[in-house]
Order: C-alpha cells, then sequence, then structure tokens
C-alpha cells in the first residue's frame, strides 16, 4: 500500500499544479483573437440615450500587444472614444480614453477601473478607482463590464445608486465590418 501512496500523491500534485489559466488571462486571450476585426453594435432595448440613439455603434479592436488591447467605440461619426485594456498581475483595467477631434484630451478621460479578482473567461468587471473618483465625483459608484462569448461582446455601466438603468451595447461578432478610420488622437 505504501507504493502506491506516492504515485498516488504526485499525481494529485500533477492535477493540483496543472489548473487552467487564469479566467483573465482567458478573457485577454480570447478578446486578441479578434485583434483588427470591427463589429457593430445595437444599444439594449432599455436604454434611452439621445447621443447614441439612432446613430450607427460600431468596437474595433483595433492594437493588441502583450499587455494592452485599444478599443475605439465610434458613435456614429463621433470617434473620441478609445477603451484601453492592460493586463497586469492576473488583473485587467479598463481606462476610458476620450479625444477631442483635434485629438487633444477632453477634460473628463482616463477614468475606469482595475477587475478585483480574475473574474470568469467569459466576464470581467471594473468598479470605478480613486482616479476616477476624484476626476468625476458622480461616478465613484460606477461598475462597468465586458463580456465575451462566441457571438457577442458587450460593454455595460451601472450607476450604482443613481436610479439609473444600466447602460449596455451588444456587438455581434459574427458578423465583421470594414475597419473605420483611426479614432481622434491615435491616427
Amino acid at each position: 500500500m505504501k507504493n502506491l501512496l506516492l504515485p498516488l500523491f504526485l499525481l494529485c500534485l500533477t492535477v493540483v499544479t496543472a489548473q487552467e489559466k487564469p479566467a483573465a488571462l482567458q478573457f485577454w486571450e480570447n478578446l486578441k483573437t479578434h485583434c483588427g476585426k470591427a463589429y457593430e453594435g445595437k444599444l439594449a432595448p432599455h436604454v434611452t440615450n439621445d447621443d447614441f440613439s439612432g446613430k450607427t455603434l460600431t468596437m474595433f479592436v483595433r492594437t493588441c500587444d502583450e499587455n494592452t488591447i485599444t478599443i475605439p467605440f465610434y458613435v456614429g461619426d463621433d470617434r473620441s472614444r478609445t477603451w484601453v485594456l492592460t493586463y497586469e498581475d492576473d488583473r485587467i483595467k479598463l481606462k476610458h480614453d476620450h479625444r477631442h477631434e483635434d485629438g487633444s484630451e477632453d477634460n473628463i478621460t482616463q477614468y475606469g477601473g482595475t477587475s478585483p479578482n480574475t473574474g470568469l473567461p467569459h466576464v470581467q468587471f471594473f468598479p470605478a478607482d480613486v482616479e476616477t473618483a476624484e476626476l468625476i465625483g458622480y461616478a465613484s459608484t460606477n461598475v462597468w463590464w465586458m463580456t465575451l462569448k462566441d457571438e457577442t461582446f458587450s460593454y455595460n455601466l451601472q450607476r450604482i445608486g443613481s436610479g439609473n438603468p444600466p447602460f449596455n451595447v451588444y456587438f455581434d461578432l459574427s458578423k465583421p465590418v470594414e475597419a473605420p478610420a483611426a479614432p481622434w488622437g491615435w491616427e
């Protein structure tokens, strides 16, 4: 019996050390498979936002490197928004880069947050960070999240405690569209 315990122990040790990749890394690697592709999106039916309603919504997974992914989010002809994702220590950070048409930074830019844990392979949450709270006081309780499934990517925002409904936009990953021009300030 003693002779069987060592191989059994080594087998168990191998199983424990051969765990799956962290969920954040799985999300990251899956998102990178869309690099260079653009997709059209639609607002969730409950979202009423005059700045977005009736306009073509496009996300473009524009650049991907080991630790950074940039995703411009176009609202009609407005190319001012880019989601900047950074991967570090099994966490993903989301920042919103906002630019004017001349490429200069908007006064409200670089807000967002870092996932508090590794998340799930298909969902990452980003509660507002200290920088966001200092920049935009009313956004200090914001939580953004992104979902990534086989045929759908979603960008979501909940303003906790505001009484406002969540903002959700869904992109159809099964139908790439022509890649748009560079976002403002990123030429």
